[in-house]
């Protein structure tokens, strides 16, 4: 039986859970249709998504269409939850973005088919709550084509739009304007229709399909997942338009770890993507310690145990303690990738009660096994803990999920805006080995310098990989990436080059008897306490700036409070590049400081009257005005050494 995994994708409040509803009815997997606002959808499982009514973890359903499997993945649509979408997207065969017929192409909207196109996931787009008062058809379609800069074909036309009676109309052979829409893809049915007037619908429609399948066109099907309407249609889309999984049972396993969660005695569950290969409750994965103790498959709308699962399937397993979100599990196909924006906010956490903070610790450090973008960190010196964020409902599920699951009460510190640092210039060191001040069993020498914006961190050799173990070299490595976490002012420091330049060790040493000398020997130790020093000496030389992230917003407000908005968003750094009005409304277009977002929200509601609608995504980074804000450091500054060596070697 095919198999197909599928995404449902969409801005906060288009109606994708609903959908996701619809289409489990459809399927006959639940006799009723749940409600988001009532809290009783199969997807919402979190008492606090039903209590809030919003997606927050994705969740995985599976159900049988004719000779397909579906297992279909509901993601949440807030911007605070982007992290979640992004894990799903490496274990999509193809996706459903959906779009609210009345609110139209959102800010998330856009973001989402941007990362779909990248990755090439073959994308259906469905128009939802056609029954809906203001609910658009014409100008809409003019809107998904103009905003989404897409190739699309509508399948399908609207009655009665806007009321409960709105019913969605497949589009057919005998529609000659949706013939003309499929015969535009190519230029073979083109010269087809020119000459004739009369091209074979079945072969129209393979085109359309052939083109869909490979993430060149977006067919848009209409319909209402409250009443059902064009949800039929949607379903024979999906079987017909999308490609199935691959099903290579006999090659080596190859999956994609995407999310991970904890059992009720607390055991780690990992869920995976099978790309290809077959998997047995008690293999023992290449590269793991653990051996695989139970596997779970989804079927029918449930979790069904099972002793093996194969390619193309979504499993839950069991057994693997150090498992982590974006592990490979076996020969994975790709490396994983960020295909969003990191977190912009930071918060410190503090415990209600005092005593607590290593129950805290650890408690956050299973939501980060969730979610590792959460980046918990915690102040060695203050002995404060911190996490990133992407805005303020996240702080708030943060602190009652600590409260519901692990009884902890806290509070936090206000949100603060997370910089970087970009490397201005280049600067080098080096330490040798038994030469003063060097007091380890080490040589490193390091030099860096600005990389290509966008690009991260980019580590070099310009020695040979021979030159030393490569234990010694993947502890140069892995600490360069580890120092650069905190730059010269405290932040992050990103789209840089490093290289190391020199090396040198001194090779095991023992005693006649057979014993280990420390003294005399190099370890990873040593190489791990001396690159801090080397490295921030270097940049150091090289300066920093420090950059501020920015998002790009769109405004839309009654063109009376326009007067009253502009001084607003100058006192906020607010530049607006783009303004159009249409009829009675002002739509501004433009850039401001993440940390004033925040502000622009609150202040919006009694600027319009309640009518302004604000969306915002992060758009780059951009050099800070005046004097460079300064983060503390939650560790010992390599750059200053005597502080450092003591706190590392207990010696100057």
């Amino acid at each position: 039986m095919a198999v197909l995994n599928l995404g449902i994708l969409a801005h906060v409040d288009a109606g994708k859970t609903s959908l996701t509803e619809r289409l489990l009815f459809t399927a006959g997997i639940i006799d009723a249709i749940g409600s988001v606002d009532d809290g009783n959808t199969q997807t919402d499982s979190m008492a606090l998504e039903r209590r809030r009514g919003i997606t927050i973890k994705s969740a995985v359903v599976s159900f049988t269409i004719g000779d397909h499997t579906v297992n279909l993945i509901d993601t949440p649509g807030h911007p605070d939850f982007i992290a979640e979408v992004e894990r799903v997207l490496s274990v999509l065969d193809g996706a459903v973005l959906v779009v609210s017929a009345v609110e139209g192409v959102q800010a998330q909207t856009r973001i989402l088919l941007r990362v779909l196109h990248r990755l090439r996931i073959p994308t259906l787009i469905f128009v939802n709550k056609v029954d809906r008062g203001g609910a658009r058809y014409d100008d809409l379609i003019a809107d998904i084509s103009a905003k989404l800069a897409t190739s699309i074909v509508p399948m399908g036309a609207v009655t009665g739009l806007g009321t409960r009676a709105a019913l969605a109309v497949p589009f057919g052979s005998d529609d000659v304007g949706f013939v003309e829409r499929l015969v535009e893809l190519d230029d073979d049915l083109t010269t087809a229709y020119l000459s004739s007037s009369d091209v074979p619908y079945r072969r129209a429609l393979a085109v359309l399909a052939e083109r869909s399948r490979r993430g060149l066109t977006h067919p848009v099907f209409f319909g209402s997942a409250i009443t059902g309407t064009g949800v039929d249609a949607l379903v024979e889309g999906i079987m017909s338009l999308l490609p199935t999984a691959a099903t290579e049972a006999d090659a080596p396993v190859s999956g994609t770890v995407f999310k991970v969660e904890r059992g009720a005695a607390g055991e780690k569950i990992a869920y995976v993507r099978m790309h290809a290969g077959t998997l047995r409750v008690r293999d023992r994965l290449p590269g793991w310690d653990d051996k695989v103790t139970a596997i779970a498959v989804f079927a029918e709308g449930a979790s069904v145990s099972r002793q093996s699962v194969s390619a193309g399937s979504i499993a839950k397993l069991w057994g693997l303690n150090g498992i982590r979100i974006g592990d490979a599990i076996g020969a994975s196909p790709a490396a994983a990738e960020h295909y969003f924006s990191p977190p912009t906010l930071e918060t410190v956490v503090l415990p209600a009660r005092s005593g607590e903070r290593g129950t805290l610790r650890a408690a956050l450090d299973q939501l980060a096994e969730q979610d590792p973008l959460i980046d918990v960190r915690q102040d060695e010196i203050r002995r404060e803990i911190s996490v990133s964020l992407y805005g303020e409902v996240q702080k708030e599920v943060i602190q009652a999920t600590l409260a519901e699951e692990f009884g902890i009460e806290v509070t936090f510190r206000e949100t603060t805006t997370i910089n970087v640092e970009r490397v201005v210039g280049t600067g080098a060191a080096f330490e040798i080995i038994d030469v003063p001040p060097n007091p380890f069993l080490a040589t490193v020498g390091l030099r860096i310098e600005p990389g290509p914006i966008g690009r991260g961190l980019t580590y070099r050799l310009a020695v040979e990989l021979g030159s030393m173990p490569y234990a010694f070299m993947k502890a140069v490595e892995d600490t360069v990436r580890e120092t650069l976490s905190q730059g010269i002012h405290g932040w992050q420091v990103i789209d840089c080059v490093v290289t190391m330049t020199h090396s040198g060790y001194y090779a095991r040493q023992s005693h006649a008897h057979g014993t280990f000398d420390k003294s005399m020997s190099s370890t990873a130790a040593d190489f791990r306490g001396l690159t801090p020093l080397v490295l921030m000496s270097a940049l150091a030389q090289a300066g920093t700036r420090v950059h501020e992230p920015f998002h790009r917003y769109q405004l839309e407000i009654p063109t009376e409070a326009f007067a009253a908005l502009l001084p607003v968003l100058v006192r906020l750094r607010a530049a607006p590049l783009m303004s159009e009005i249409r009829g009675r409304t002002h739509v501004l277009t433009g850039d401001i400081p993440a940390a004033e977002v925040h502000g622009l929200e609150r202040r919006l509601p009694s600027l319009t009257s309640g009518e302004g609608v604000l969306e915002s995504a992060f758009d780059h980074y951009r050099p800070v005005d005046g004097p460079a804000p300064d983060r503390p450091r939650w560790d010992h500054n390599p750059l200053n050494r005597k502080e450092y060596l003591l706190h590392v070697v207990r010696r100057i």
